[in-house]
This record gives structure tokens, sequence and C-alpha cells, in this order.
């Protein structure tokens, strides 16, 4: 999501990613934004500059990288194309994309201090911003909502995730971004009437209170209470299933085992307990970590006058950011099968003859032999 208030010495100013002005053409009630302006010079010194970019460079090769890996993946090996990877290659194409189309140029943004692009770009990339970031968002509440049905009812799973189901859940998480961005950005129905003076040459976005609200609604805080429904469900759905085990299993055996030995099963049941309870609440802690900072701040900042400082909306933003460098590991390397994938790709495996892309990820073949992973 694009915030951009860098530099701006003559007033608070927030840059966010649902409105995008370039100074030097300002329209209409916005004519006040040009007066007085100064010029947009760069505020930090070389050595911040080169650490900063450094990082930030970092950042973006492993999004780019990491969801190149699974996108790969999921179209090469066949034991990978499942409803639910259909969503997890989906979100790593948005992510790629935003790795690819929105994080150099916010990087710039973020460390020059100055816009240097052009005012047609400055409203596309704010538009790509929106969109793609909110597209991550969207496809991961459709992962906790498959995962939902595939545990919670997983008689119905295959009738409710059908292939057409499937697609059309997919459709939405790209279209109703590309409604709530492009349109709005580019009518200019979320700019903000205000008298902040702007650098010249610079890309910032300021929103008013209708937009803030409505955006961040639909982009973060919908699909943050289905993922906390969904996961919530499906955390008591395992401690139920675990325990529902558990007590067949003392039922059977009960005659022929000791104390000591149902005890070794209760505490391993309470360990899977806990394992699941700790991979959900990764999932969620991260998500939340990563984005409702940012979320907050938009709409709480239209409200007070734009008065969040812009470094603040720096750090915000490349947090939300960090979440699609993220989506990999919580999606893909996690996943035993994702993790052989990625190693047969990486060892250019899938490159020799002989590879197929059904070959069964169960193994990975080492020095003639096949070796089965622990998880």
């Amino acid at each position: 999501m694009v915030n951009d208030r860098q530099n701006v010495r003559t007033a608070s100013v927030k840059p966010m990613e649902n409105s995008s002005w370039w100074s030097d053409i300002s329209e209409g009630s916005n004519t006040s934004l040009n007066r007085d302006a100064e010029p947009c010079v760069p505020w930090r010194s070389p050595a911040p500059q080169a650490i900063v970019y450094t990082l930030l460079v970092i950042g973006i090769v492993s999004t780019v990288v990491g969801n190149f890996l699974v996108v790969l993946a999921i179209a090469y090996f066949k034991q990978l194309q499942s409803p639910t990877n259909s969503f997890v290659m989906s979100l790593a194409v948005a992510d790629f994309l935003v790795g690819l189309v929105v994080m150099p140029y916010s990087m710039v943004r973020t460390v020059e201090g100055c816009w240097y692009f052009g005012p047609v770009f400055c409203e596309v990339h704010s538009s790509l911003d929106v969109m793609l970031c909110t597209t991550s968002i969207f496809h991961l509440s459709c992962i906790a909502f498959d995962r939902y049905y595939a545990v919670c009812n997983p008689l119905v799973y295959a009738l409710k995730m059908s292939r057409t189901r499937v697609v059309l859940l997919i459709v939405a998480c790209w279209v109703v971004p590309l409604l709530i961005s492009f349109g709005p950005i580019m009518l200019g129905l979320h700019k903000a009437n205000t008298d902040v003076v702007f650098p010249k040459a610079s890309c910032s976005f300021l929103v008013n209170q209708v937009y803030a609200v409505t955006a961040s609604l639909v982009a973060f805080y919908l699909p943050m209470a289905t993922m906390l429904v969904a996961y919530w469900k499906i955390y008591k759905a395992a401690r139920r299933q675990a325990m529902q085990i558990s007590a067949m299993e003392n039922q059977v055996t009960k005659a022929q085992e000791t104390d000591a030995r149902r005890k070794q099963k209760q505490r391993n049941s309470m360990r899977c307990e806990k394992k699941a309870a700790k991979t959900l609440g990764f999932i969620m802690g991260a998500f939340l970590l990563f984005w409702l900072p940012f979320f907050t701040t938009n709409i709480i900042d239209p409200f007070i006058d734009y008065r969040t400082d812009g470094v603040i909306w720096d750090i915000f933003l490349w947090l939300g950011y960090a979440n699609s460098s993220l989506n990999p590991i919580l999606y893909g390397y996690f996943n035993r099968s994702f993790r052989r994938a990625f190693l047969l790709i990486m060892g250019c495996r899938i490159c020799l003859p002989g590879s197929l892309p059904s070959a069964d990820l169960s193994h990975i073949k080492r020095d003639g032999q096949d070796h089965p992973q622990n998880q």
C-alpha cells in the first residue's frame, strides 16, 4: 500500500496508498498545495542512504525470488496442484508483482525523499500499490476459508471448493482490489481538501475520511475478521479431533496399556494441539504485525488533520511490504512438499533428463538413493 509523506518539511504529510498527488500539477481545490512549495531535496546523507538501499534491495530480491519459486513449483509439479495451492500460487503472483513493480519505486521515494518518475506514473504506481497489496491480503483470507472447509467440513470440501468456485474466488481476489484502486484514484475520488504544502516533484498520498475508512475496511479489516474466525474454528476442530483420537486409542488399548503409556499418549496429544495452535498463531500474528499498524494509522490520520510523521508512514508501509516477503515462507517453506520442490528447483534438477512434473515429492534423490525428509 502506498504511503508517501517523505521529506515534507513545510507540513505534516501522509504517504498512503489511496491518493496520489504530483505537487506540480495540482488542480481545483488543491491548487493551494503548490503555493510556497519547496523544492524536493533528498534529506539523507550518503552513508545512511547506502545502508537503507542495501536493506531494501535485499527485501525486494527475497520477495521476487521467494514468490517466483512458489509459482514455479506449483506450475511444474503436479503433486502441488490442488485447490488450496491454486490460492497460494495466485497469492505468490500478487506478491511477486509487489516486489517487481511496486517496491523498487517505493524504495527510491523512501530513500531519496523525491519522486523522479513523473505525475502519470505517480498515479499508476499508487493504483498498483493499492491493488496488489489488497489482492495479497484477499488471498490470505481465501486460504483461511479453504482450510476451514478442509478441516471443519471435510465431507463437503470437494463440493464447496470445486474448481469453478476456486476460479471465481481467485478472480474476485483480483477484480475487487482493481475496483477500489484504479477507479477511485484515477478519478480523484480519494483526494482530501487540505492546505498541506508538499515539496515539488513529490508523489504523496492524502486521502479523505470516507475513502480512508471504506478502503481500509474492504482491504484489511473484513479479510482480517474472516481469517480470525476461520483459524479460530480450525483450531477448535483440530483440538477436538486430537482429543477424540486420544480417547479412541485409550479405549482400544486400555486393557493392555500401563498408566505410563497412557500418560505418554496424552502428552503427545497435547503436543499436537500446541503445535497446531502455534502454527495458526504464527500465521495470524505475522499478518496482524505487518498490516495492522498501517491500516490503523490510515483510518486515524484523516481525522487528526494528517499529522502522522512521514518516517512513521515509511516504517508501517515497509512492514506491510514485508508480508509479501514472508508469505512464501508461511505458505510454502513450512510445507514439506514445497521444501522438497524448492530443493529440486534450486539444484536445477528439474532441468535434468528424466525429471518429471509427476515426481514424488515425498523423497529427494541424492547420490543415486532416495532419502525421505523429515518435516
